[in-house]
């Protein structure tokens, strides 16, 4: 994506451009990190940090759409990939949130 946008977006979007690039990968990162987390809690934290990440990803995507860098359609498939990650994200975290109240004996 950050790819296209360099090479057929507006140049003077380039800063947003990198931001969407560090917010997308940081999403990876952060689910990567979660696969080895120490703790229940660590894994959840991590799973936070991407969807934090992944919500400012949907900001940056949402002021191109404004400013008419990108069309309608681009928008709808960027943002269409992003939910359902996002999706996915809440579901691990509600999981696993739910399990960490289970006990044990």
């Amino acid at each position: 994506m950050v790819r296209y946008l360099y090479t057929s977006g507006e140049k003077h979007f380039d800063s947003v451009y990198n931001q969407i690039l560090r917010s997308g990968t940081s999403i990876s990162a952060n689910i990567a990190e979660s696969q080895f987390a120490q703790s229940s809690a660590d894994f959840i934290t991590k799973l936070h940090i991407a969807l934090k990440e992944a919500n400012e990803t949907r900001m940056w995507l949402n002021m191109l759409k404004e400013s008419q860098s990108l069309t309608f359609v681009q928008h709808e498939s960027m943002s269409a990939d992003l939910d359902e990650l996002i999706a996915m994200l809440v579901a691990s975290l509600n999981t696993s949130k739910r399990n960490q109240n289970i006990v044990i004996k």
